[in-house]
């Protein structure tokens, strides 16, 4: 405020109030005054300090900027120090790695070339794989460990090699893996100038360290051996009297000395109920599945999957970077060919059925490969050493100058090919169940960790084919045993043409019908295992952990060793009743000259017989073959009763052919010896396959009963109808008995002497008479029925003709003197005596 302000009006006298307040006035407009100039000052001031400090900023700032500049500076150096000590480990990756990784290679090489040697020494090298025995005889091979030896460096001869420790095997494994890192630190930084020679050193290294574990995986896998062993022959004795219906009956261990004698009754109750408890396993085979690994190598095992599993690869070896990865990878080799089917390729009892299954395994990882060779060679090993013992076996039951022997040594020996066929489908399973746990202890327990991989999908198809590789040897193996078995002991090769087929005559078979009823029985046994033990076999040969979907090599053998079985049994079939159409009509072996029961009888019971207990089999032929007798299939399929009413057919036409052949002897009663055989061959057929016929409490199959309206009915029409047809023969005697009119009698000057020409009546009637009985005597006493009830029946039967009449005849006439001289050589026949003649046909001789 201004003093300008403060000044009163002119002419206004000052009050005394207003002097004071002026004076306050005046000292407060001085200090504002004061305060005014002070505060200008401090402005300038403020301006002065504001432009120096602009003029510090300026000076300041380029000093900040350069000191984040050398933090900046700091920072990137320590980086770049970090970075180059990091390159510098990585590039001495190779020099740290490679002594570790070759102890590795040398260590394995030598384990493995020793277990070579043991099995050389022990005469077990058929065991070996081709990797194994190329280390013995010093041929070089690349997938042996071979082609490494290029990349190592020369080891000194005097250098001792002591045993590869467990330790150093995890030391290797952690070499891998940093030789992996390595690569993949590389693979990152190709711009650098010494990154392709130095990736090029990693995957030697590691190719090294790849063939040394692949080595160590086969010695250990070879050298364990077969994963079976025999068991322990002490059974426990069944408990058969604590049976309830709620409780398992516990199963029945069959020692190796009562399956060897093991009758297919017993076969097939013993799996059915081994079925239905299931615990078939535990009764299959004379050897249990058992692991044959110790600790310390399922360690190691499992550390080399552990290490190897989860690496890429092209389909055929692994890769250390997955920018290398074709866009199309190759299944496992070997697969199945085209349409999934295998078929044969080699000689039927070569030891091997396909040729697909004697192929090198490749998976694109070799840890695989690896195991599936050896385990490859030991299951196989395992399932042709059995099968070549039994085989020695079955030899001893030979007649020692080799030919086959009589018919019953013969069909003993075809029942033990095929017994021994069902145990080799036994000892199968338990080899491929043994595969079974040898894989899921090693291999299992290392693929679940990689099954997120950028390689999962391919490296479990890789397992579920090295699995199949593996147990697809044992079905091979046993596929050809089976085939060979058909051929060589059931006669699958002989060719007796088509059922119906008039091309061949008869006695042109090259085996008769006792020989082909025990083949198809041996057939049909053999079908009767594949029809029981094929589903579990086939599921044995899977692996339903990975569950790929994809039908392996094992799966479609399995599938081949039933279609073959059904096959080869159909034909065994087919050849009986072939052999019956074939039997000769000629000969005494095959027509008897007495009309008693003949061969060909006996040998069509015995067939229907030893076939007749396998009714499930026959229904698994009949469904999936189109038999010439039965053309149905699947549901339409007939049961056994078809195919053995087709036989009896078979035979009743060759009876009827054989009994042709006795009108063309010489003898005026050849028609009463055909009657004679057919009654003979139709009243055996009924007594041993009729309803009511003899039972044998000794043997079930001899109990085989044909219930069936038809045979009963059929037999019993062409029995009577024969029986009538010999009967007449007979009646020719009864023409002599004719009554003499009693006006024709005339007696001469004594009353009891007949003249000449009435006695001439009586003569001629009982001379008829005795030459007629005489002439059909003499031929029928030559004649033979060999079951007594028949031969009893049938001399009834003949006295019924004629022995009333002439009995009546006899002792109207014979108080009568007809005859002067010779009354004794008419009455020579009194009713007794004749009776007693009777009594005395068809006596066997």
């Amino acid at each position: 405020m201004s003093t300008a302000s403060l000044t009163l009006p002119k002419g206004l006298p000052p009050l005394p109030l207003q002097s004071t307040q002026h004076s306050h006035i005046t000292a407060l407009a001085s200090s504002l005054q004061t305060m005014s100039a002070t505060s200008n000052s401090a402005c300038s001031s403020c301006d002065g300090l504001s432009r120096r400090s602009r003029h510090l900023d300026s000076l300041t700032s380029p000093a900040s900027e350069t000191s984040a500049l050398l933090a900046l500076a700091s920072s990137n150096l320590q980086s770049t120090s970090g970075a180059l000590k990091d390159a510098r480990d990585k590039f001495d990756t190779v020099a740290d790695c490679e002594p570790a990784i070759e102890r590795l290679f040398w260590g394995a090489r030598e384990a493995c070339k020793e277990v070579a040697m043991h099995a050389e020494r022990q005469g077990r090298g058929g065991v070996l794989p081709v990797s194994m025995k190329r280390l013995v005889d010093g041929s070089s091979n690349k997938s042996g460990g071979e082609g490494t030896m290029s990349l190592l460096k020369p080891r000194q001869n005097n250098d001792t090699m002591s045993p590869l420790t467990e330790q150093e095997l995890y030391a290797g494994a952690d070499a891998m893996e940093i030789v992996r890192d390595a690569h993949g630190y590389f693979a990152k930084r190709v711009e650098w100038r010494s990154t392709k020679e130095t990736m090029a050193d990693l995957e030697r290294v590691h190719f090294i360290g790849v063939d040394a574990m692949g080595l160590l995986v086969t010695g250990h896998l070879t050298g364990a051996g077969a994963a079976v062993r025999r068991k322990v022959d002490a059974p426990p004795a069944p408990d058969t009297n604590k049976k309830s219906s709620g409780q398992r009956r516990s199963s029945v261990r069959v020692t190796a000395a009562e399956r060897a004698e093991e009758t297919a009754a017993k076969t097939r109750d013993r799996l059915q109920e081994a079925l239905q408890n299931r615990d078939l396993m535990k009764s299959v085979g004379e050897y249990e599945e058992y692991l044959p690994l110790s600790t310390r190598v399922v360690r190691e095992l499992r550390a080399i999957f552990e290490c190897l599993g989860g690496m890429h690869s092209d389909g055929n070896s692994l890769l250390l970077s997955a920018s290398s990865m074709p866009s199309y990878i190759p299944p496992p080799e070997p697969s199945l060919p085209p349409g999934g089917k295998v078929l044969r390729t080699e000689k039927v009892g070569s030891g091997h059925y396909t040729q697909t299954t004697m192929q090198s395994l490749k998976t694109g990882f070799p840890q695989l490969d690896s195991y599936g060779e050896a385990r490859r060679s030991v299951a196989y090993a395992s399932v042709d050493g059995y099968c070549r013992q039994l085989r020695t076996a079955r030899k001893k039951l030979m007649p020692p100058d080799g030919s086959a022997g009589s018919a019953i040594a013969l069909a003993q020996i075809v029942d033990s090919a095929a017994r021994d066929a069902v145990r080799c489908i036994e000892h199968t399973m338990v080899v491929v169940s043994g595969e079974k746990s040898v894989y899921r202890c090693v291999v299992s327990p290392t693929s679940s960790s990689h099954q997120n991989d950028e390689s999962g999908p391919q490296y479990q198809r890789a397992l579920s084919g090295c699995y199949s590789f593996v147990v697809s040897a044992a079905v091979d193996r046993l596929l050809d045993l089976i085939e060979y078995t058909f051929l060589r002991e059931a006669g699958c090769s002989i060719n007796l043409g088509s059922v119906g087929d008039g091309g061949a005559g008869p006695g042109n078979s090259e085996m008769d019908i006792r020989a082909a009823g025990s083949a198809a029985a041996a057939g049909l046994r053999i079908v009767d295992g594949v029809r029981m033990l094929g589903p579990s076999l086939s599921r044995l040969c899977d692996l339903a952990s990975i569950g790929s979907g994809e039908s392996t090599i094992a799966s479609a053998l399995c599938i081949s060793l039933h279609r073959s079985t059904v096959k080869n049994c159909s034909k065994t079939l087919e050849n009986l009743a072939r052999s019956i159409q074939l039997d000769p009509l000629e000969g005494t072996k095959h027509v008897p000259t007495d009309a008693r029961v003949a061969k060909v009888s006996s040998d069509v019971v015995h067939a229907i017989r030893v076939i007749s207990p396998f009714a499930s089999a026959y229904k698994s032929v009949s469904k999936r073959r189109n038999l010439p007798w039965d053309e149905g299939m699947g549901d339409d399929a007939g049961e056994i009763d078809i195919f053995v009413r087709f036989l009896i057919k078979q035979l009743i036409v060759s009876l009827q052919g054989k009994a042709q052949n006795y009108k063309n002897e010489e003898n005026p009663d050849n028609q009463a010896k055909t009657h004679l055989f057919m009654m003979n061959n139709m009243y055996y057929l009924l007594d041993s396959l009729g309803p009511d016929g003899y039972e044998h409490i000794n043997d079930e199959s001899e109990n085989y009963r044909i219930k069936a309206p038809w045979f009963q009915s059929k037999m019993n029409k062409i029995f009577e109808g024969e029986k009538a047809k010999y009967l007449a023969s007979w009646e020719v005697l009864n023409n002599h008995l004719t009554k003499v009119d009693e006006r024709e009698l005339n007696y001469k000057d004594k009353k009891d002497i007949l003249s000449l020409e009435s006695g001439r009546l009586i003569k001629s009637r009982f001379s008829g008479f005795i030459e007629d009985f005489e002439r059909i005597y003499l031929v029928h006493r030559t004649f033979t029925v060999i079951d007594p009830k028949l031969r009893e029946t049938l001399q009834n039967d003949i006295r019924n003709v004629f022995m009333a009449r002439y009995k009546a005849f006899f002792d109207r006439y014979a108080s009568i003197k007809f005859s002067k001289k010779n009354m004794e050589n008419y009455l020579k026949y009194p009713p007794n005596k004749l009776d007693s003649l009777i009594g005395q046909l068809f006596a066997s001789k």
